[in-house]
């Protein structure tokens, strides 16, 4: 029986220019580049320049993934960005983007908040409305100017965190309707606002009228973080009908390599088989996912057909998972 998938026709990434190290970083605040590593497994992260905005990240992915798709930025009907970090407050980014691409004036673009959630979000939204129609292209982005929101004198946070921005293009496509299909195969969403204060900005226009800046109960956010993500996972899964050593390449979203290792461990993939950038990026909230998409598909380790599991948690609780044919 034929049904409508939401393929991945195209990706795109984009890192500012400005790197800022370990070493470097130890000369900000009270850590060093071991300390850093042995408990992040972070390197390096990238920020964003004086005259860079969160919309100028996205814009920059998002040309990137339409040039490789192949596809006219007119031709796009839905932008969904996945932000924490947005230009404003109002409007959403989504609409900067869609105004300096040049995408059509009937299409819609909106922002999804969910934090480091944001880009399984986005896509699980994503392939609803291109299946449901009447959209038939979506660019999806995820992009983050977290430095802009760290206290610089927290070295358990400011550590982790890193700017940067990812885009996919989605197409709806007629498929067979089997587990061998293109397009996102099965897509699970999930929130838990009991443990809001464990991940979040001590700010907003709501309540302090300022930014704030942002706030973490690591302990708290590792003990959730591996039995949610491996709960969604196996839910994921199983409404797709597929087992884990079916699974191609698993992209989780580059919260800190314990939280990798441990999340694939429980999973029951291989680390042979998980695609890792949190050494290169930190944590790069809803960026981090389609930064790390990009990186295997630039390097040919994802191809044409092969299984690829997404997966993140974030403030919140928020938390999700996206399985997808390439």
């Amino acid at each position: 029986m034929a049904v409508i998938r939401s393929v991945i026709i195209g990706v795109g990434a984009y890192l500012p220019e400005k790197v800022l190290t370990n070493k470097a970083l130890s000369k900000k605040v009270d850590t060093s580049d071991k300390w850093i590593t042995e408990r992040t497994g972070i390197k390096k992260r990238h920020i964003a320049a004086d005259n860079e905005y969160t919309s100028t990240l996205a814009i920059a992915a998002a040309r990137q993934a339409l040039i490789r798709s192949a596809i006219d930025p007119s031709d796009i009907d839905l932008v969904i960005l996945a932000t924490s970090t947005p230009d404003q407050t109002f409007p959403a980014t989504a609409v900067t983007v869609q105004a300096e691409l040049g995408i059509q004036r009937g299409a819609a673009a909106f922002d999804i908040q969910a934090v480091c959630s944001g880009f399984v979000y986005a896509m699980t939204v994503a392939d609803a409305m291109l299946r449901a129609g009447p959209f038939r292209r979506a660019l999806v982005i995820g992009a983050e100017t977290f430095s802009r929101i760290l206290d610089w004198e927290d070295r358990t946070t400011c550590v982790l965190f890193g700017d940067g921005a990812g885009a996919v293009v989605l197409e709806a496509q007629p498929q067979h309707g089997t587990g061998d299909d293109r397009g996102v195969l099965s897509a699970h969403i999930r929130a838990d606002g009991r443990y809001r204060d464990s991940l979040y900005v001590d700010g907003g226009p709501s309540t302090t009228q300022t930014v704030g800046h942002l706030r973490m109960n690591g302990r708290e956010v590792f003990r959730h973080a591996v039995g949610k993500i491996s709960g969604i996972i196996e839910e994921t899964l199983v409404d797709a009908g597929l087992a884990p050593d079916e699974i191609d390449w698993f992209v989780p979203h580059q919260a800190n390599s314990r939280i990798l290792d441990g999340t694939a461990k429980k999973a029951g993939v291989p680390m042979d088989r998980v695609v890792v950038t949190v050494d290169i990026h930190g944590n790069t909230s809803a960026a981090s996912i389609p930064l790390a998409l990009n990186v295997a598909v630039e390097d040919g380790r994802i191809k044409e057909g092969d299984l690829v599991l997404l997966e993140a948690m974030g403030g919140g609780f928020t938390w999700g998972a996206c399985l997808v044919r390439w």
